[in-house]
């Protein structure tokens, strides 16, 4: 029986389990279906909120721990398993922003590299954007990740370590109970135990919790993106404008998100949402209309209240966690997420104060 199962093998799942087992614990990770299939697959990969200014104290914190540890964490990934997860480190233009001032005051305020930057600027290292931009703000150390291959990269590490356990394919049935204590889970594929359980299944764990009776205020939130197969160049940053964005990878493709859609677990993709995200594509860099869109998806984000995400013991069950609810930032978030849900099991001091993510004081609020 090992230390920890995980339910759910997203990037948190899998960050989650490469934490614990790197302290020498023995881990099982679990999954319904292959690892990093849903969100963690779906999504854009920039690694900073949209605008995150506009965030809650504990989304920054979480986000500025996370923001520095992924060069090396990409670094580490390519070298022990082969698989680059393309960490571009290019910067971000944020164009049309209409509370510019209240952006600058946060990067004062948490020493972040921000400026506002003239259309020479802009143009000189974006020259195919949309003409009549007269200023945008420049994050220069924003990077973007191309989450498909962060999680091969992730799976890959996880498969190769002795200490945890690959489930794969093993769909959860329900919880195994000796009075509050949880022993494990039952799946499609026979009872798995541990001695503590952790959820991280996304916007699938508030509905793995109504068995127990609990409810978590974390939701799905529907996001439909789009990819064209441009040349390399044609988009070399991130651009946001708007609440959507663009963004190159290395190979000259580029991607165009996201919506927000509030439909429960329908996961199909709309003509109206495809239409919307062409036109928003155009609006960004008009050249885009001389290349074919070669894909067109959804994934479910797990929303939460404010993005704010639960991590932490859940009360009135021992032996059960959660890390969840990140919403439209689970890649974002996710280093610091687990090197903080792992310092609380493993006893360690945790790397910022947990308060704000517990699940007793903020289950009895909402």
């Amino acid at each position: 029986m090992s230390e920890f199962l995980i339910v759910g093998g997203g990037v948190i799942g899998m960050m989650l389990a490469r934490e614990l087992a790197v302290s020498g614990a023995d881990v099982t990770l679990l999954d319904r279906q292959q690892c990093a299939r849903e969100s963690s697959w779906a999504g854009g990969g920039i690694v900073s909120p949209l605008y995150p200014w506009r965030y809650k104290e504990p989304v920054t914190q979480l986000a500025t721990w996370s923001q520095s540890s992924y060069v090396h964490l990409a670094q580490e990934l390519e070298e022990d398993t082969g698989c680059d997860p393309e960490l571009r480190q290019k910067g971000m233009f944020l164009v049309s922003v209409d509370d510019a001032d209240a952006a600058v005051d946060w990067a004062r305020q948490y020493h972040r590299p921000m400026a506002r930057v003239d259309a020479e600027f802009l143009y000189r290292k974006e020259p195919n954007l949309k003409p009549g931009h007269e200023q945008a703000i420049w994050m220069p150390e924003v990077s973007s990740i191309r989450n498909p291959r962060l999680g091969r990269a992730l799976r890959e590490d996880v498969k190769r370590r002795d200490n945890i356990r690959l489930l794969e394919d093993h769909q959860v049935q329900g919880f195994i109970l000796e009075g509050e204590r949880v022993l494990g889970v039952e799946t499609s594929q026979g009872r798995v135990c541990a001695g503590d359980t952790i959820l991280t299944a996304g916007a699938w764990t508030g509905q793995l919790l109504e068995s127990l009776g609990l409810t978590l205020p974390v939701a799905p939130v529907r996001g439909q993106m789009m990819l064209f197969k441009a040349p390399v160049g044609l988009v070399n940053r991130v651009v946001l404008m708007d609440g959507r964005y663009v963004i190159p990878r290395n190979d000259g493709r580029v991607l165009v998100g996201s919506t927000l859609e509030y439909t429960g677990f329908e996961k199909g993709t709309t003509e109206e949402a495809r239409a919307s995200l062409y036109e928003t594509a155009l609006n960004i860099v008009p050249q885009l209309a001389e290349y074919e869109v070669e894909h067109h998806w959804c994934g479910l984000r797990p929303g939460s209240p404010e993005g704010i995400p639960y991590i932490g013991a859940l009360p009135g069950y021992r032996n059960l966690h959660v890390n969840a609810g990140q919403f439209r930032n689970g890649l974002v978030l996710a280093p610091a997420s687990t090197r903080l849900q792992a310092d609380l099991l493993l006893g360690r001091q945790p790397i910022i104060d947990p308060t704000p993510y517990e699940l007793s004081a903020r289950l009895e609020q909402s």
